[in-house]
């Protein structure tokens, strides 16, 4: 069964990285159409989190078309995302492979680097608007 994990650090509140990470996983094909998602009560209680996260995440991916519940049996995931082709996928990644390790080099902490990809995304955000 697929496993979420929270990161306290991030600054993202906990509902939102449960849903980046279904996205994710759905991406990257370990999520499925059909596959379910633990209970509110067990996500809850593995995540040592208030369950009314749990349900607002789910209502999130309901909202987006990723998940529905089904009364008595849980949430499901209802929808895939297109991941990219393998070919660029394996490119892409060994490149970023090579970026993250001069980033170590360089002495730049995973802050620093999160703020970094953070900044080059938004700015490129502002690119494609302007």
């Amino acid at each position: 069964m697929f496993r979420f994990r929270l990161d306290a650090s991030s600054g993202v509140p906990p509902y939102l990285q449960l849903v980046h990470q279904v996205r994710q996983s759905l991406l990257l094909g370990y999520l499925r159409a059909g596959d379910r998602l633990p209970t509110v009560k067990e996500l809850a209680g593995d995540l040592a989190i208030n369950p009314n996260t749990v349900v607002k995440a789910y209502r999130q991916l309901e909202h987006e078309g990723l998940a529905g519940g089904r009364p008595g049996q849980g949430t499901f995931i209802t929808a895939t995302l297109a991941p990219p082709p393998p070919a660029a996928s394996e490119m892409l990644r060994a490149s970023l492979e090579e970026w993250f390790r001069s980033a170590q080099e360089a002495g730049l902490s995973d802050e620093a680097v999160t703020a970094l990809i953070a900044v080059v995304r938004h700015d490129m955000r502002r690119e494609r608007i302007g």
